[in-house]
């Protein structure tokens, strides 16, 4: 049975390409004390269709590649907001609070020039 993994996808800027953080827990056997450990899988991905921060499940495959020992088997969660969507949200906030500031910039000089003219 092939070993079947869940995680983030962390980079896809390569060709047919992922990288997925796969996130264990584990428990330290004298301490008893949970700790996190995270580490990385490069899987194949034939359609290019996962982008940085879907969740993923991977499964084992034969060696692909030197480094690729994995396939994607399906996206399971989209986020709601990716980092791209954020910054252009932020840019046209900025865009149209500097609109805005232009705007009743232009509007303050015409009411002194109309003050200055009377």
């Amino acid at each position: 049975m092939a070993k079947t993994l869940t995680g983030v996808v962390s980079s896809s800027k390569a060709d047919k390409t992922i990288t997925v953080t796969v996130v264990t827990r584990k428990t330290h056997p004298i301490y008893k004390k949970q700790y996190s450990e995270s580490k990385k899988f490069m899987a194949h991905d034939e359609k290019n269709e996962a982008e940085v921060g879907d969740k993923v499940i991977i499964s084992e495959v034969r060696p692909i590649s030197a480094r690729k020992r994995f396939t994607l088997s399906k996206i399971v969660e989209r986020p709601a907001l990716r980092e791209d969507d954020v910054k252009e949200i932020v840019k046209e906030d900025t865009a149209a609070k500097k609109t805005k500031k232009a705007a009743e910039a232009v509007e303050e000089t015409a009411t002194e020039a109309e003050g200055a003219d009377v």
